[in-house]
Parts: C-alpha cells; sequence; structure tokens
C-alpha cells in the first residue's frame, strides 16, 4: 500500500498531497464521529509503521509526477495519528528538502505534552490539532482516548506548543449534538482556547458517515451558540469543492480503495471524478468492492457515500 496519496480537495488547504504514516485506524483516540470508523488499534507507543526512505521516495514521485500548480500543500494525515510515527519530524524536514510546498499536519494533538515531539513539529508551516472540549468526562464520551492521556495535560500541551511554534496554529473543535454543544462544555471550551491562544480556531461538524451511528450535528441554534461563546476567532469549516487524483496504474477498484481508506466519498463527488470511465465500467468495480467486502455505500443525513471497510473499522457503525 502506497503512504502517499491524491492530491485531494481539502476544505482548509486547496489541493492537498497527502502523506499517511500510519496504518489504518492506529490512533490512540476512537472519536464517536470519526469518519474511517472505529480505531481497530489504541495504540499509545511511538514508532516507525514504514521505512521513512520509502515514504520520501514515494512523495518525490508523486512531486515529479503532477505539472506545477496541481498541488498546493503537502499534508500528513491519513488513517491514524501522525504523531505516533517516530520519524514524523525527520520526514517533515525531508519534504521540505522535496519541495518548496507548504507542509501541513492534522493531528489529534494528544502527544504535544511531550517536548521532543513539539520541537519535530516546529519544522511545518501549519498545525491543525483538535481540540473538542475541555473536561475529562467529555473528553472520554467524545474522544474515547487511551486510558493514559488527559485532557487537561493536552490542553497544557497544545499551550507549550504554541509559545514556541512561529507557523499558523489552527484549532479544530468538531461539535456532536448532545455532547459537546452545550453551554457548559462550550464555555469550558472557550477558556481553554484562550489559554493556548491559536491563530484562527476552526469549527467542524460530521459531514460524513461517522463511527457510530448515533452521532448527529448540532441544529442551528447549537451552532450559533457555539459561534456565540468561542466568539470572534471562531469560524465554521465551509465544505470545499475540488477534484479528487486517481491517476495512477493501479486497477480502479483498487484506486478507489488507496482514496476512500482514508477519505470516504459522497458518491456525487466520486461519479464526477470518475466521468471519464465509462459508466458500466464504475459500476462494477463499486460493485466488486462491495461484494468482496472493502466498501460500502452508505447514508448520511440523506446522501449517500463510499467508504472503506475492509474489516479495519473495528466493526461497523452501530
Amino acid at each position: 500500500m502506497s503512504c502517499v496519496y491524491g492530491p485531494v480537495p481539502s476544505r482548509r488547504l486547496g489541493q492537498s498531497l497527502g502523506i499517511d504514516p500510519i496504518p489504518s485506524k492506529t490512533c490512540n483516540y476512537n472519536c464517536v464521529y470519526c469518519q474511517l470508523g472505529r480505531t481497530r488499534w489504541l495504540a499509545s507507543d511511538r514508532k516507525d509503521f514504514y521505512p521513512p526512505e520509502s515514504i520520501l521516495a514515494e512523495v518525490e514521485a508523486a512531486l515529479a509526477s503532477h505539472e506545477p500548480g496541481r498541488i498546493d500543500c503537502i499534508t500528513f494525515v491519513g488513517q491514524g495519528e501522525p504523531l505516533l510515527c517516530r520519524s514524523l519530524g525527520r520526514l517533515i524536514r525531508g519534504v521540505k528538502v522535496l519541495s518548496e510546498l507548504p507542509v501541513a499536519v492534522i493531528t489529534n494533538g494528544s502527544l504535544l505534552w511531550q517536548p521532543g515531539v513539539r520541537e519535530e513539529l516546529e519544522a511545518a508551516d501549519v498545525v491543525m490539532p483538535s481540540l473538542d472540549c475541555a473536561d475529562e468526562t467529555t473528553f472520554r464520551r467524545i474522544n474515547r482516548p487511551s486510558p493514559i492521556l488527559r485532557i487537561a495535560e493536552i490542553i497544557s500541551g497544545l499551550a507549550a506548543f504554541r509559545q514556541q511554534y512561529r507557523g499558523r496554529l489552527w484549532v479544530e473543535a468538531m461539535l456532536v449534538r448532545g455532547v459537546n454543544d452545550g453551554e457548559l462544555a462550550l464555555l469550558g471550551l472557550r477558556d481553554a482556547l484562550a489559554f493556548v491562544q491559536p491563530d484562527q480556531v476552526h469549527v467542524n461538524v460530521p459531514i460524513r458517515p461517522p463511527a457510530e451511528g448515533w452521532v448527529e450535528p448540532p441544529d442551528e441554534e447549537g451552532l450559533m451558540r457555539a459561534l456565540a461563546i468561542l466568539g470572534e476567532a471562531a469560524t465554521v469549516v465551509a465544505p470545499y469543492e475540488g477534484t479528487f487524483d486517481l491517476s495512477t496504474d493501479l486497477p480502479l477498484g483498487e484506486a478507489i480503495v488507496e482514496v476512500i481508506r482514508r477519505h470516504p466519498m459522497k458518491e456525487s463527488e466520486l461519479l464526477r471524478t470518475l466521468g471519464d470511465c465509462p459508466p458500466r465500467v464504475v459500476e462494477t468495480a463499486l460493485a466488486d468492492l462491495e461484494a468482496d467486502g472493502r466498501a460500502r455505500r452508505v447514508e448520511f443525513r440523506g446522501q449517500f457515500f463510499w467508504r472503506y471497510v475492509g474489516g479495519a473499522n473495528g466493526g461497523e457503525p452501530r
């Protein structure tokens, strides 16, 4: 499996070439809203899951295969938590040798209490950690973290990173109806964000099928309450329209899997991306993926999505 994919459209970064240094659903969180499903390996220790040299070689090849202007950013993100990659700092520095494009890291921020991890991330141009709440009870309910993690320590780590980091720090808060969109939870989050002092706060809501079927985005009142409490620095992240790159030597079905295992796609997005393929060929490829259990067509809030299953999400949403 390749560790480099895309470019894919990002709502905040434009056309992003993704680097995925972590195996499928290996994370120290098991978030109820995760678009990739439930965590299969609730990991705590950092290690190299793939040879760093191989990842950098893939990045170099991917950059060479795309015309200038086709990629806006290179982003460490994927099927698990990037900070669990022990060589992440080395990879960031290596990518910056290969390209002048900005490098971003999308992370849950859970290991920033470790000075060595903070130092590794200093080389990135943009760091985008999540912070969904500020109290331990809500943290356990929404993020379902590794038992060794504590939200107070994570918030302190984010604040320490802010003090030393000279790049852009964008914190994302994912809101789930009835979990962290109430006044008390939002007031606590507001105070934590004031302590961290990020450059931007991105308020997000589930827009793709979540790990747990009961997850719903806040209603309009809940979203307005969040914006009012979190203040002027908070903005709602709007859906981004862009193009997915499925140009590859892989068979069509395998090319689809390489994207949806990291980024579930709306059926309309997928069909538009594959517009040059005969409809019957696309239908056959999707039917084959569904038949062998690697992909599934699911409905979420009136829209259909194709998501990777393949047994890697630790079970189907309930």
